[in-house]
């Protein structure tokens, strides 16, 4: 690479990520039509969503956190350190394990990724608790991507790379975004069903 050239950026990496993204989320289809079988079809599609959102925090996060503790993303090795690396072209916090990023990441994939198994379990056996538990998931995942971005925006996102549409819309934005966007309408889903179930003893009295 000449002098003052920018580095490429479509790499066999970048391709290998996304890759990646789309399999987990392949996988999750999978497993949402095998396991849900008997569900409606608004809930077979958020069983899909659950089981993404569990893969993605036990196969991807879970390693992140591992390597932020024993040393950090940027000095390590593997085919999922190189994940990490591609990401932290656009956030550089998660090369070096910031303690924030770090925090964070813990809970999600301890609390987060149990509660994301667990509303499967009820979702597909109709358990009394289900919604208690999408609520509380939300909520967190909700509290988690608020948390990984408004520190660094308070102080001017100086480690947020937004030079390029592929890490701002991409890296950024959509990988992110999804988190809120999915998170949201499950809570209005909880809301709706849960205004459902208090009118309908209402009717039934009358």
């Amino acid at each position: 690479m000449a002098e003052g050239e920018e580095p490429a950026l479509f790499t066999k990496v970048t391709v290998y990520s996304l890759l990646a993204c789309v399999a987990q989320f392949a996988v999750g289809f999978v497993f949402a039509q095998k396991c849900g079988n008997k569900c409606s079809a608004v809930d077979r599609w958020v069983l899909v969503w659950l089981f993404y959102d569990a893969i993605v925090h036990f196969t991807l996060e879970g390693p992140f956190v591992y390597m932020s503790l024993v040393g950090n993303v940027a000095t390590s090795d593997g085919l999922l350190a190189e994940l990490w690396k591609e990401y932290g072209k656009a956030d550089e916090r998660w090369l070096y394990s910031d303690p924030t990023i770090v925090s964070l990441e813990l809970l999600t994939v301890v609390l987060d990724g149990t509660l994301a198994l667990l509303l499967v379990y009820a979702i597909i056996k109709d358990k009394h608790y289900r919604h208690f538990v999408q609520i509380t998931l939300c909520v967190c995942e909700l509290y988690g991507g608020w948390m990984t971005f408004c520190p660094d925006w308070l102080i001017g996102s100086p480690n947020l790379n937004t030079s390029n549409w592929l890490y701002l819309w991409v890296y950024l934005l959509f990988f992110n975004g999804i988190w809120v966007v999915v998170p949201g309408l499950l809570l209005l889903q909880s809301w709706r069903d849960l205004r459902r179930m208090h009118q309908y003893p209402k009717k039934k009295n009358r």
